[in-house]
């Protein structure tokens, strides 16, 4: 694993601007970065990120049945009770997944350890799907990389055939907040998607849909939303007046609603336990476990139960002392400890790698960085390829 720099493409905002790619330079700061990028190995992807992606993922699906099993890990994750039975339904169903994405810290020596699972609401995957293969095919078009790169990228391709196993059933309504530009760029992508994959779409505003008094989700045309892509959290829906009708209604929903489960960071501690001393995984308890304390000898990261980008995250070093901490909303439901694994720095840039899983299989790569340890909704993304 090595961070290459090199020349930015002449033209790469006109190209992003071809693409729809709106989001890169937000409030004039950067996000897209492409005057680098991260080398790797094939063994590298497919040993120490494809191979660990796929057993922590059947990891997971053994901790989702374990949990919603039993009512007092539900407890310890802090999840309504009144969505207990919806979630467990959900799950006894089998309602499908679209996405997630595993975040590692890995440097190229050792095994790739893992941080936490985005599993509700996943950023960066228009950068991580397409807009970084486009630019691995200029590079290479250009003479910059060998005709050899190539990347580990099978997104897009991985999200068009997910789209067509589910499509045949009526409109599929896609929502976010309707003021955020990454959102709202996101959910285009993803539209695009789903279009090929075979479904007729129709974007709503989350805070524009409606509850009928027949119990039914509608659209501002009074059309019923019958099957629901959001990007907007399952912990907030939940939690929201209108939460306690998800299950009496019709809406079948992307992502379905046991990824409550997984998108909750006490997950963490409870692999830990499903698995003990799973190379890829590192030791984690809840705060109030006596056990806890005993990561201070090593130094720790303390995370809240629901946290986003980084928000409420502090990183202590053996000492105790902060090394570094971001401020935010969360943190009320409680928090974890976790075993510290410091991000790999490059060129003072702090690399997290994210592993994108498409229907429960491993699928791709982002890459992400930062000049602070704890990656944050400002971080970098920075394009890869696998060389040799």
């Amino acid at each position: 694993m090595r961070r290459i720099k090199i020349a930015e493409r002449p033209n790469w905002r006109e190209r992003a601007a071809e693409l729809g790619f709106t989001f890169h330079s937000p409030n004039g700061d950067t996000y897209w970065d492409e005057s680098a990028y991260y080398a790797f190995t094939i063994d590298e992807i497919e040993t120490h990120i494809e191979a660990p992606t796929a057993e922590i993922e059947a990891l997971s699906t053994v901790l989702v049945d374990r949990i919603l099993r039993d009512e007092t890990y539900l407890i310890r994750l802090q999840i309504p009770e009144a969505s207990w039975d919806y979630l467990r339904d959900s799950w006894r169903r089998n309602l499908p997944s679209l996405y997630g994405r595993l975040d590692f810290s890995f440097s190229g020596h050792g095994p790739a350890k893992l941080l936490e699972y985005n599993a509700d609401t996943p950023t960066s995957l228009y950068e991580a799907a397409a807009f970084q293969w486009f630019w691995l095919e200029d590079r290479v078009a250009s003479g910059a990389l060998p005709a050899s790169a190539d990347q580990y990228n099978s997104i897009h391709e991985a999200l068009v055939a997910r789209f067509r196993e589910l499509s045949g059933q009526g409109t599929l309504h896609l929502s976010c907040v309707g003021h955020s530009e990454e959102d709202r760029g996101t959910i285009s992508y993803i539209d695009e998607c789903a279009r090929q994959g075979g479904f007729d779409t129709q974007f709503i505003a989350m805070s524009d849909i409606g509850l009928g008094a027949d119990g039914q989700f509608y659209d501002l045309e009074n059309r019923p939303i019958n099957r629901l892509f959001k990007l907007y959290p399952w912990e907030w829906m939940l939690r929201e007046p209108f939460g306690d009708a998800l299950a009496k209604s019709m809406v079948g929903v992307l992502e379905p609603a046991w990824k409550a489960v997984l998108s909750n960071k006490g997950i963490l501690p409870l692999l830990w336990e499903l698995a003990p001393n799973h190379p890829n995984l590192l030791p984690a308890y809840f705060d109030d476990d006596p056990r806890a304390a005993d990561l201070s000898r090593s130094g720790y990261a303390r995370k809240p139960l629901y946290s986003r980008e980084g928000a409420n995250i502090e990183l202590h070093d053996l000492t105790g002392s902060v090394i570094d901490a971001d401020s935010g909303p969360y943190g009320t439901e409680g928090f974890i400890v976790q075993g510290l694994a410091p991000l790999p720095v490059f060129d003072g840039n702090h690399a997290v790698l994210g592993s994108w899983i498409v229907a429960g299989r491993a699928v791709g790569l982002g890459v992400r960085e930062d000049r602070s340890p704890i990656t944050k909704n400002t971080s970098r993304f920075v394009p890869h390829v696998i060389i040799g």
